[in-house]
């Protein structure tokens, strides 16, 4: 499969396929990528980070003049823009839809401080359905859905968007890593994991470490 460039965000956070990002953009290297990236009907890559700030700051006291080194893992998601708001000069406020999943080769800083990577296609996820033992994880998040809907949010803010796939062990797995109250590297582990069906039973098996119930139907 041929490799590409690709300009990345590194970020404290995982993009899954099917996923809404919102985001806050301030720094002019990333005010740049987003101009560059609407201009042109381009994504970006999002990758989470394992080292390093999402926000470059100056040197504190003492500090040398390099900016802190940040680290990556090289699986990522492609982040489609979907929303863009302008409300004042050098602010951003952009929502995002995660497309497909990408292995990072190699990436590059560049002078300005943006990153940019060599990266290739991971496959998508094939369709799956939801087997009868997996309905309940299923049932679960509809019911978590339905709890939402129900607290007076706008639609478009809630973190499960439509087209809805429910009978597809991805779509459904995706959407419980989103929420589950655990740590950017764990969710990381389930964005790199390629069987579909897999994931879902691990998702299965973290509710129940978890003890995680599900509202009561609205």
């Amino acid at each position: 499969m041929p490799s590409f460039q690709l300009p990345l965000f590194p970020l404290h956070t995982v993009l899954f396929p099917g996923g809404v990002l919102p985001l806050r953009i301030f720094e002019v290297r990333y005010l740049d990528l987003i101009n560059r990236c609407e201009k042109e009907g381009a994504p970006f890559g999002v990758v989470c980070l394992l080292r390093g700030s999402e926000v470059r700051r100056a040197p504190a006291a003492g500090e040398g003049a390099e900016p802190a080194v940040e680290e990556f893992h090289t699986v990522g998601t492609f982040a489609h823009i979907t929303a863009i708001e302008r409300p004042q000069s050098g602010l951003m406020l952009i929502r995002c839809r995660g497309g497909r999943r990408f292995s990072l080769l190699r990436s590059e800083r560049m002078k300005h401080g943006l990153w940019t990577g060599e990266v290739e296609y991971l496959p998508d996820d094939p369709a799956v359905p939801v087997p009868d033992d997996l309905v309940h994880v299923r049932v679960g998040l509809q019911r978590l859905l339905q709890h939402m809907q129900t607290q007076a949010r706008p639609e478009d803010e809630l973190p499960i968007q439509a087209p809805y796939q429910w009978d597809d062990c991805g779509w459904v797995a995706n959407r419980w890593c989103e929420l589950l109250p655990v740590s950017p590297q764990l969710k990381q582990q389930f964005l790199a994991v390629d069987n579909p069906l897999v994931r879902l039973e691990l998702v299965d098996d973290l509710l129940t470490r978890l003890q995680i119930g599900t509202p009561p139907e609205a």
